[in-house]
């Protein structure tokens, strides 16, 4: 059952963060992870919108947690955390109707 990360954040520093794209995509991929949607100027229905907002679908549970843990990314986590504030990243499981 496919896996979903939403994630919204801040950037604070566009330099920095600039650095990050380019290494997450290609390890997104080893992963079998897929980017559905990315926005970097969304039109909010409510709240407030974030600077960076995006989906991305996994396979399963296990993959996304075999990303997030892989020693490839955790060497560049850093510019994100650093680049970034007002995080916000959850996993939600594919719906399925019974």
């Amino acid at each position: 059952m496919a896996v979903y990360i939403v994630n919204a954040y801040d950037i604070n520093d566009f330099e920095m963060f600039s650095k990050y794209p380019p290494q997450v995509g290609p390890l997104l991929e080893k992963h079998g992870a897929k980017l559905l949607a990315m926005e970097t100027n969304p039109k909010a229905l409510e709240g407030v919108p974030r600077t960076m907002n995006a989906i991305v679908e996994f396979p399963s549970e296990n993959a996304v947690y075999n990303f997030y843990n892989d020693p490839a990314y955790q060497a560049f986590i850093d510019l994100r955390f650093k680049s970034t504030s007002n995080c916000t990243m959850v996993m939600l499981h594919q719906f399925e109707r019974k």
